[in-house]
């Protein structure tokens, strides 16, 4: 198999920089701008990020997520609790995220400490969900080893039997999380790879700013 000179890959970048001016103090006020200026752009899945966990001994694992709620209590989403990440998050309750717009030429980075969001607003979310996506949810024994894909989709006709002519319950085992901002960061691309990088870490009720390096 040819692979292909990685090496030589490069993009230039070259939109507009992100000063202290713009950005403002309150990075959830940036963050909403940014992701509304994403969706107004015709990104696809704008609200989809890469969200790291680790293992007590710190070996990581990340994957794609989509965004399901922002506010100033953090970023929420929702998975199985028994699934790895859902393990990773209950052994060591600490995660990464990254969000990324390519046509935008940016980034956001978030740490912070993971909670579970109450069973209400689980409840109401999972209400919310398309009907074949509640019965996938309750079908899916999430990142267990099955025989194969057949499994799947026997596990699925019984779950849509069970619920014929009713509502489909959310299942104890899953719900939705919510990643603290503790750190957020900003990342605007920049010609010749000076890039601009803003910090927000959160300080009591306020926010320190900081200008990284590229």
């Amino acid at each position: 198999m040819e692979t292909p000179d990685l090496a030589r890959m490069r993009a230039e970048y070259a939109r507009e920089g992100l000063d202290e001016a713009t950005a403002g103090d309150d990075p959830l006020t940036l963050l909403g701008r940014w992701l509304n200026e994403a969706i107004d752009a015709g990104v696809y899945e704008p609200n989809a990020m890469a969200l790291a966990t680790a293992t007590p001994d710190g070996r990581p694992s990340v994957r794609i997520v989509l965004l399901k709620g922002l506010d100033e209590r953090g970023l929420t989403f929702f998975t199985g609790y028994e699934s790895r990440k859902g393990a990773e998050i209950d052994a060591n309750p600490r995660a990464a995220a990254v969000m990324l717009w390519h046509p935008l030429q940016r980034q956001v980075r978030v740490e912070g400490a993971v909670t579970r969001i109450d069973e209400a607003e689980s409840d109401a979310y999972f209400g919310s969900r398309p009907r074949g996506a509640q019965i996938g949810a309750v079908a899916s024994p999430q990142s267990r080893v099955i025989a194969g894909r057949e499994v799947l989709d026997e596990r699925v006709a019984e779950v849509e039997q069970v619920f014929d002519g009713h509502d489909v319950l959310r299942p104890p085992i899953w719900g939705g999380y919510r990643v603290a901002l503790e750190s957020v960061e900003f990342w605007q691309g920049r010609p010749d790879r000076l890039h601009d990088r803003l910090q927000y870490v959160r300080e009591g009720d306020g926010w320190r700013r900081d200008r990284l390096a590229p």
